[in-house]
């Protein structure tokens, strides 16, 4: 079966600096991949990469077969249309380190929002599916508390809730939980499980080695833009074999 990610030698640069080396792995259908590895290793970039919010310099991507953001005719490639580009990331859910909701709209409003204006959902049909998601989420009773009004944790749930309601084949988490209060932690990573426990693909960044333990399939250790370390991610966090990855584990473990 086609992957569900696939990276071939991607490389990408701002400016004089490089911040991926060649990253080649592959994420198959189902499975979680957690990227780990200190800040600055490139770990968020290859994850803004993958749908296209960073244009890579050198190297495919692609998702579900497709390669990501580019044409490619007689060996070259051409960047695609804008509009183009954000219909093939539709289909990739992303969450981010700092929830990014529309502070002005209700969490319901703030769930129904792309399925209405870019999947030309009926509104009806949306707000049915935005309840059944923020109740899966565990937030049916805050539909009508705008942001404001939610702790970090909850926030972050309305975000995963709005990123699931564009029904992705694909899910990104760049460092979900890195921005809240240690109490909160545990009632975002529940939903990631459930995520997981489902089968969605996912694509995590995280300094959650407990979460990457349990749920992961594969655990990346990036360091330098560069993949130094991969595998089961028991093995990995149990038995490193590189000298880096053990420096990194010690401080966390």
């Amino acid at each position: 079966m086609t992957p569900m990610v696939q990276a071939e030698q991607v490389c990408k640069n701002f400016g004089a600096l490089q911040v991926l080396k060649g990253i080649t792995l592959q994420v198959e259908r189902g499975q979680v991949l957690c990227l780990v590895g200190p800040s600055g290793s490139g770990k968020s970039t290859f994850l803004r990469c993958i749908n296209h919010l960073e244009q890579v310099n050198a190297g495919r991507l692609y998702v579900d077969g497709e390669l990501v953001g580019y044409a490619e005719r007689n060996g070259k490639l051409y960047e695609l249309h804008p509009r183009v580009a954000a219909r093939q990331r539709r289909d990739i859910g992303m969450v981010f380190q700092h929830f990014n909701l529309f502070p002005h709209r209700t969490a319901l409003e703030n769930v129904i929002e792309a399925p209405v204006h870019v999947k030309r959902v009926p509104k009806d049909k949306a707000v049915r599916h935005a309840r059944e998601l923020l109740d899966r989420v565990g937030l049916a009773d805050k539909a009508d508390a705008y942001p404001a009004q939610l702790s970090g944790g909850q926030q972050q749930r309305v975000a995963i809730a709005r990123a699931l309601a564009m029904e992705p084949k694909l899910m990104l988490f760049d460092e979900p939980t890195s921005a809240l209060d240690p109490e909160l932690v545990g009632e975002v990573l529940r939903v990631m499980r459930e995520l997981a426990r489902e089968g969605m693909t996912m694509v995590v960044v995280t300094h959650e080695m407990g979460f990457a333990r349990e749920v992961a399939d594969q655990l990346v250790f990036m360091d330098g833009g560069v993949v130094v370390e991969a595998g089961d991610p028991r093995a990995v966090l149990s038995n490193p074999r590189h000298e880096r990855t053990q420096a990194f584990l010690s401080k966390l473990l």
